[in-house]
């Protein structure tokens, strides 16, 4: 995964080698402190070929964090994305967290209408260090229904 949003991101948005930090740190955390009965991780596949992923993390008790979202352009318009995102709030329901957050970047125009789709609501936005003048971070939430 970390291979991929490196080649992916620095082809079509041109973050370069502290945005793959960024995506290492994320990584390594789920690596090292993984909790199998409320994180996850899920791999799309089309035609044999793996063409997306997604992590759902543990933020707290309460909330989940959809993380890494990412798909190739030859999984696009196939409907990859928003399955990775349904599997991942579906997961995240199941596991009885009552909300889900996730950061985009408004620079993803496909993934934000993915999740303007599943219900997400901006809460926030702000310039981050590791992305481009210009390219503004955006928290979105879920609150799940009981």
């Amino acid at each position: 995964m970390l291979e991929r949003h490196a080649h992916l991101y620095e082809d079509e948005e041109g973050w370069g080698e502290p945005f793959v930090a960024l995506v290492a740190r994320v990584i390594a955390d789920y690596l090292e402190d993984h909790d199998p009965e409320r994180e996850a991780a899920w791999i799309a596949e089309l035609d044999g070929e793996r063409v997306g992923a997604v992590y759902c993390m543990r933020r707290s008790d309460e909330v989940a964090q959809l993380r890494l979202l990412f798909v190739e352009s030859s999984g696009r318009g196939h409907g990859v994305g928003s399955a990775l995102v349904e599997c991942c709030i579906d997961f995240a329901r199941e596991r009885s967290y009552e909300r889900m957050v996730l950061w985009t970047n408004s620079s993803l125009e496909s993934a934000r209408r993915i999740y303007d789709a599943a219900g997400f609501v901006q809460t926030n936005e702000e310039p981050h260090p590791v992305f481009p003048e210009g390219t503004i971070g955006q928290e979105l939430w879920l609150r799940f229904k009981s």
